[in-house]
């Protein structure tokens, strides 16, 4: 066991849930809020990446507050019908880590009950500590609050944690603290996303196998 503690985001790095659940789910959220307006799933991925889906929406579509609650809803609604798949290799990684007596943290922008019905749908053995979309926005990736609250729950130093996310956020969150940063690559293969990520991870991998031989080494 390498680290520790094991920080995980989820979309996209535990379970691929952007190209079947969140993409296909704003769709149709645009379809209500932006009828005739539409975006490709790669250009949806750079979105999301830099500056964020909130800023998107808000700078790029202009949508007001409630417009917000309401993409929420349809993306709730999408959720509800749908369940991402974990990637292959993903829950060996977690049932080493806990077997060996790790740490298994979730630090993501979906929700804590998505969060939670995706792991006990895929069989994955559930985190000790969720923090998720419900946390005020402060406190969400990137802001270092998460990292802040596992360190002193569990007595950790920084070099005792490390964060595996595909995405800018959580890039800056464990950068910003001192936390090893795993670059999550199996998602998707969009030439300037990976270029960043390749640039700027600590380490930086393309398939969930290549995380494990690291994790274990």
């Amino acid at each position: 066991m390498r680290y520790r503690c094991l920080i995980l985001d989820h979309d996209d790095t535990v379970v691929n849930s952007t190209a079947t659940i969140h993409y296909p789910a704003f769709l149709e959220a645009l379809k209500l809020l932006r009828p005739g307006v539409t975006i490709s799933l790669d250009d949806y991925f750079r979105e999301n990446f830099d500056p964020g889906f909130i800023p998107y929406c808000v700078g790029k579509l202009g949508m007001t507050d409630e417009e917000l609650e309401r993409e929420v809803e349809c993306w709730k609604a999408y959720v509800s019908r749908h369940t991402a798949q974990a990637y292959d290799g993903i829950r060996g990684i977690i049932e080493r880590q806990k077997a060996e007596g790790g740490i298994v943290c979730v630090v993501s922008h979906s929700y804590d009950f998505n969060i939670r019905r995706d792991y006990e749908a895929n069989h994955l053995p559930m985190p000790d500590m969720i923090f998720g979309w419900e946390y005020p926005p402060e406190q969400r990736k990137p802001s270092t609050y998460a990292l802040e609250v596992i360190s002193r729950k569990f007595g950790l130093k920084s070099e005792e944690m490390v964060m595996v996310d595909d995405a800018k956020p959580g890039y800056d969150m464990a950068k910003a603290y001192g936390v090893t940063f795993a670059g999550a690559g199996w998602a998707m293969d969009i030439p300037e996303i990976r270029d960043f990520m390749r640039k700027n991870s600590d380490v930086y991998f393309t398939k969930v196998e290549e995380l494990a031989v690291y994790l274990n080494g």
